[in-house]
């Protein structure tokens, strides 16, 4: 995986883990469609950055969970995260919308 693929996973993670807390990886893992094994090494990738921490706590069946919640330097992280995936895509949809037009002329033109 290329540094930017990770950085896209953390920023997905980060997202998922905002929106609730008690995601467990494997839940992680099948809304990002990638293994488990990835999951894991990229939620420990955050924990030892410090933009994560792991809270547990004991749902209803008494079985052990954790919670994962972002730390203040992870909320920054997102937001610096968002802002420069923000920039690379909107160049990505420019340069597609460019070439969409082009197709067009292309087929009215044939």
């Amino acid at each position: 995986m290329t540094d930017g693929v990770y950085e896209e996973n953390h920023l997905k993670v980060l997202r998922l883990l905002e929106a609730d807390p008690g995601l467990s990886q494997r839940d992680l893992s099948q809304v990002l469609g990638i293994s488990l094994g990835k999951t894991n090494y990229c939620m420990r990738a955050l924990l030892d950055k410090g933009l994560i921490k792991m809270q547990n706590f004991r749902n209803s069946e008494n079985k052990l969970g954790y919670a994962y919640l972002l730390t203040p330097a992870g909320i920054a992280a997102k937001a610096d995260l968002t802002h420069r995936f923000l920039k690379i895509k909107v160049r990505e949809y420019e340069l597609l919308r460019h070439e969409i037009e082009e197709l067009q002329r292309d087929a009215a033109d044939s």
